[in-house]
Parts: structure tokens; sequence; C-alpha cells
């Protein structure tokens, strides 16, 4: 039996998500409003039936001077990656793409592939040998995973490394790093925290940090920081507007969608980060801090709260979002690795993103303008 891929209405796709588990925050109806340079659609997946069996957030941006888009499915689409029928989800998803002019397909399975301990990640940071995550096997490797990547392959998808999000370059995270909290007390996830991290909570205790949570209007404080962090760790700054947009967009969806955390100490703000909260997934999203005063530790004090509040929450996983594979200590990334594997987060590695050329011409000319840029 065939399934058909249409539009449907931002609440069909909002109530498909809200019956699961949980999904991608950006494979939600608001994550469209924060993209205005790309055209956002809400697809469902329809069984001859009827029933609605997946939906997915495209975003079209279209090729300078021709009216032909990259169509681009962050994350998602939210279908079962693991039906094994998988061709009839994909393909009329690829058919009705191309009717509405997408030259390429962009997509990212929201599957794990492998693992890694908090434990493996530390043991591989200490060994001189190891220059990359890849190169230490991992705890645990999911069989189903595996099968889906050969599966791709022999439907045409092309397998892609991890890109910026600058202009065409979309891409999110391969690698990043999860505290799994399914199960455990709040006690134990305490217990994970390596003896740094436990050290650090104590001492902004002691001296008086405050974590608390902000509204819009404190956007800007966390923007000064934010400012102060990409200079310090060498990445473009995305502009304060953005963030303003994402609020307004989140919140509107969702009052709880998305959080500001500020760690303030004698009057002044030293930290401060989003968090997002789909279901049972809560995302560290953006952190900020100051050099200043360093030694209070409110970035631990600050992580430690959002870590608490999620697990109120109910969450099954506390997701810090994107990390490099690199075990260099030559990249300045690894002190960021290393505060996360610190709070207890294991690494895990998603199939990637995968690429599909519905004209060929046109999606090498793209790869062609990316790589001269």
């Amino acid at each position: 039996m065939s399934v058909t891929v249409r539009p449907v209405t931002r609440a069909e796709h909002l109530a498909f998500v809200a019956a699961r588990p949980s999904a991608s925050h950006l494979q939600l109806p608001s994550w469209g409003d924060v993209k205005p340079d790309w055209t956002a659609e809400s697809l469902g997946w329809f069984e001859a039936d009827g029933r609605l069996v997946g939906v997915g957030l495209v975003l079209l941006r279209a090729l300078p001077k021709v009216k032909r888009y990259l169509a681009y499915l962050p994350e998602g689409p939210v279908i079962d990656w693991h039906a094994p029928d998988l061709e009839r989800l994909l393909e009329p998803m690829l058919a009705h793409l191309k009717r509405r002019g997408a030259f390429s397909v962009k997509m990212g399975p929201p599957v794990i592939v492998r693992r890694w301990s908090p434990d493996a990640v530390k043991a591989a940071i200490a060994d001189p040998a190891a220059h990359r995550l890849r190169d230490v096997p991992p705890t645990s490797q999911d069989p189903a995973a595996l099968a889906l990547v050969d599966r791709l392959r022999r439907m045409g998808w092309r397998q892609t490394e991890p890109g910026g999000e600058d202009g065409f370059a979309a891409g999110q995270p391969r690698y990043v790093c999860q505290v799994p909290y399914a199960g455990r007390s709040l006690e134990d996830i305490h217990r994970g925290l390596n003896q740094q991290w436990r050290r650090n909570i104590k001492k902004a205790e002691k001296a008086g940090v405050k974590v608390v949570r902000g509204g819009y209007e404190d956007l800007p404080a966390f923007y000064g920081l934010y400012t102060e962090t990409a200079e310090r760790d060498r990445f473009v700054a995305r502009p304060l507007s953005y963030f303003q947009r994402m609020w307004t967009a989140l919140t509107a969806e969702d009052p709880d969608r998305m959080r500001l955390y500020l760690a303030h100490h004698d009057g002044e703000v030293l930290a401060a980060a989003t968090m997002l909260i789909v279901g049972g997934h809560v995302w560290y999203s953006y952190g900020a801090s100051t050099g200043r005063k360093r030694e209070v530790q409110p970035s631990n004090a600050m992580q430690w709260r959002m870590m608490c509040d999620a697990h109120e929450l109910g969450a099954h996983v506390y997701d810090f979002r994107g990390i490099t594979d690199t075990l260099e200590e030559s990249d300045h990334h690894l002190g960021l690795l290393r505060f996360k594997v610190g709070a207890g987060g294991g690494a895990a590695e998603y199939v990637g993103e995968w690429d599909f050329p519905l004209n060929r011409l046109l999606h090498k000319a793209l790869d062609m303008y990316m790589t001269r840029r």
C-alpha cells in the first residue's frame, strides 16, 4: 500500500510530535519561524487509510539566481527509521519535494549508531595514540543503525560530513554529548559528576552565586556574555535578533519550550544559557560566560541548576548538543568536551546527514559553489 506525503497544518504537525516521547526541536513548526532566510513547510506522511504516520519540517532555500531549491530536513523527518519498508516512506517525500522545485534533499535521521561512556571518552582523551573519537572502540553499537546506513546508500543517498549553518552550509552535529536520565534519581546523576564538577558546584554555592530563570527582557544580558564568549572561543556570533526571534517563536508554540538561565554574583551576571524542551528530551542550547570572576564557578552552578530542572521535568536525556570528535590537545574544542564529559555525559554518534541529488547537475553546481566559498 502506498504512502502519500503532503503538507499538513501546524496543529497536525504538533499533535503528532506531542504523541511521541520526543522529537528534535529542529523538526517543530516553530523552527521554521526562527529561519526567515528559508521557506518552511510542514509535511505529513499518510497511509492509504488516512492515518498520519510521520511528519517533517522541511526548509527550502533558493539557489542563487535560479528558482530551484535545496530542501533540508534538520534532524528529521519524524518517521519510523527502522521500518522494514523504509523506501515507501522516503520515495514519496522525494517525489513531493521534486514537484516543489527541489534540486537536492538533505536530511538528518535522528538515529544514534555508536555510544562511548564517560569513562571511555576520558580514557580516549588520555590515550596519546587516539586522535579522534572514531579511533576508539565504542562502548555500544546499534546493528539496526548500521543497517540503516547501508540501506540509505543502496537507495542512492550520500552521506555528508558535518558542516556549518552559514548560508547553504546547512548542517547539524554528528557527535553529541548526552547525560542519560531515564530511570535515574537526581542523587545518581549527581554521583555521575566528576570530582572537579562537584567541587566547583560547592565553590559557587559558598561564594553566593545565584542562578535564576530569565525572560525575553534578559536576552540582551545573555547576548553581552555570548559575544564575549564568541570572541574568546573564536566562533562567529549570531545577532541578538536571532535569539529574540527564537524566544518569540518557540514560546508562542509552547510557553516552556525555551528557557533562559542566568548566574548572578554580587549583582553581576557572569554566565547565561538557553535550554530547549521537547517531550522527554532537554537540550542545553547556547551558553555564554565572562572571563571575570571565574573562581566562583558560575558555569558549573548554572549547568547543575539546569540539570536539576530537567530531572524535575521528567527528562529521559539531558543533551549537551555538539562536540568535536577530535582528541588533540592543540584543539581548543577539547576543553569543552572535558567540561561536558565531566558532567557525566557520554559521547554519541548519529548516522549523520545525507544528500539525495534530484538534479545531479545543479547538485554538483552547489557543491562547486560551496567549495569556492
